[in-house]
């Protein structure tokens, strides 16, 4: 099931094109190769690089976001998609984990990382 992170605005459709785009071509890919390694159509790829198009799946993204080494999560945001898995984990927790990202929200990039730190050390300390 595709999630929206939010609501594709032209800007964000443009950013993630244009960032597609040059990280493919950084990578030494042609259009037809990356295509086919993904498993789209040149077309389909050429028009989403060009913002005529809107991304594709969260699942296609991680894909592309793997094979250039690119920040699957970051590649996915940019996209206006949802990793599959967020969703299960938010309902999982209806009772904090949506309060607890909106306590978040606001937070520097240093705080953020703190905080993702001090959790991975709790979670640690569970197992």
């Amino acid at each position: 099931m595709e999630h929206r992170a939010f609501l594709m605005t032209g800007k964000s459709k443009r950013q993630f094109g244009q960032t597609l785009r040059e990280t493919r071509v950084e990578k030494g890919f042609s259009l037809r190769k990356f295509a086919g390694v993904v498993g789209v159509s040149p077309t389909y790829l050429s028009q989403v690089e060009q913002s005529n198009a809107d991304p594709p799946t969260a699942e296609r993204v991680r894909k592309m976001a793997e094979i250039l080494g690119a920040n699957v999560d970051e590649w996915t945001a940019l996209a206006g998609r949802v990793q599959e898995d967020l969703p299960g984990i938010i309902q999982s927790r209806p009772d904090t984990i949506p309060e607890l990202l909106r306590t978040t929200k606001g937070l520097t990039p240093m705080q953020m990382r703190e905080l993702l730190e001090r959790a991975k050390k709790m979670k640690n300390k569970e197992e």
